[in-house]
């Protein structure tokens, strides 16, 4: 990164820790959010970092996963990175690798389970090749450097030889890591049998639940659109498909991505889902299990435009969603619901600075004094690589 990069990001950094600004109540009453602190958290300006989760431990060390050392949304070089925070977030360790495949590692879960093991998700992706291919068909790329210039290329091209065609197409799965000594060493990464970019969750029963898309899985019934949750009864060691998640009327399977659910306080499961229908692009859909997630009702909508939702059940039993806003005001937003999801409020804005579409994913845990801490990925106006920003901020 050049001087002037640099010091352009160092300012884009300053401005976004800025004073505390509080978001008022709607019209129609309800909570306000009220945000403290918004600063980039990730340490590696020149890398680009995308689709984050953040967990608390019981300890209270916040864990927080990513696909990191990438060079853009879309590149050969994606890999699952941890960083740790053992002060709620006012200061982060330095990234560890977890996972680096030969080809694109992305969207990263975390979850600290009730036994105390901690398991890490990912996808491995080969979306970039398409990008490659159409860079080496390019006969002049140096009056014409699309989609790649020459010092790209070389670097993908590099990358992606590595491995052979079948190799590669082996190579493709959703995966899952898990540490039994808090981080400190972990497992080979093993294949599961969903994936969605916040990972499993933890129910009362002791049983964990991943709602989630079965990629890169083709059946004859759903193509490589199968949709689901599945479940694990030994702590994230196997799992096995426990339900497929039904499809409203106009939708296809294939139209469902980018799960994540949340128990509520009287066991009711409440499920979101990232609608990529064209008719209702964007829109989020919910769907609710009153049996373990053994049935599901037909999803439907909530009058939500954002993706994807990260839920979380709050002390006080109120639950969260948290989404990202890719329209302008570019940014995120957060909504609760004090009726286990029959309804939520209206949206309160935790970023509204965005440069433009490539930012959200964020999810939130919630501090012992009510503190919500959310941590998402952005672009930053300027900078063509995205960074890690997190808000501090609180319900009122």
């Amino acid at each position: 990164m050049s001087r002037c990069n640099r010091r352009q990001w160092l300012k884009a950094a300053g401005a976004a820790a800025a004073t505390a600004f509080v978001v008022p109540r709607s019209a129609l009453g309800g909570p306000r959010a009220v945000v403290r602190e918004t600063k980039v958290i990730s340490h590696q300006p020149h890398l680009y970092h995308g689709w984050p989760t953040v967990a608390r431990c019981r300890s209270g060390r916040l864990l927080l996963t990513y696909s990191g050392g990438r060079e853009s949304h879309v590149c050969p070089f994606g890999r699952v990175e941890l960083m740790q925070s053992d002060d709620g977030g006012q200061s982060w360790m330095w990234p560890r690798v977890l996972f680096d495949s030969a080809i694109d590692d992305r969207d990263s879960g975390v979850l600290e389970t009730a036994q105390g093991s901690i398991l890490v998700t990912t996808f491995t992706s080969l979306a970039y090749q398409s990008i490659l291919e159409k860079a080496e068909q390019n006969p002049e790329p140096e009056k014409n450097p699309w989609p790649l210039p020459p010092e790209r290329l070389g670097p993908w091209r590099a990358a992606h030889r590595r491995l052979s065609a079948e190799q590669r197409q082996a190579e493709l799965g959703v995966w899952m890591l898990r540490s039994t000594d808090a981080g400190v060493s972990w497992s080979s990464p093993y294949r599961c049998l969903v994936n969605s970019p916040h990972g499993p969750i933890q129910l009362a029963d002791g049983r964990l639940l991943y709602a989630g898309k079965a990629l890169w899985d083709v059946t004859p019934e759903y193509g490589e659109g199968r949709t689901g949750v599945c479940e694990s009864t030994d702590d994230g060691v196997t799992w096995r498909w426990l339900a497929d998640l039904p499809v409203r009327p106009g939708d296809t399977a294939d139209n469902y991505h980018e799960l994540h659910a949340v128990e509520t306080a009287g066991g009711t499961i409440v499920l979101q889902i990232r609608n990529h229908n064209t008719a209702h692009a964007s829109e989020t859909l919910q769907s609710e299990s009153s049996d373990g997630g053994r049935t599901w009702s037909v999803p439907h909508p909530i009058g939500v435009w954002g993706l994807p939702s990260h839920l979380l059940r709050l002390r006080n039993g109120h639950l969260l969603m948290t989404y990202g806003y890719r329209r302008p005001p570019y940014g995120n937003q957060a909504r609760v619901s004090s009726d286990d999801g029959g309804t939520w409020s209206e949206p309160l804005t935790i970023s509204d600075d965005g440069a433009g579409h490539d930012l959200g994913y964020p999810s939130t845990v919630e501090l012992d004094d009510g503190t919500l801490v959310s941590v998402w990925y952005e672009a930053l106006a300027g900078e063509p690589r995205a960074v890690l920003r997190q808000a501090t901020w609180t319900l009122e």
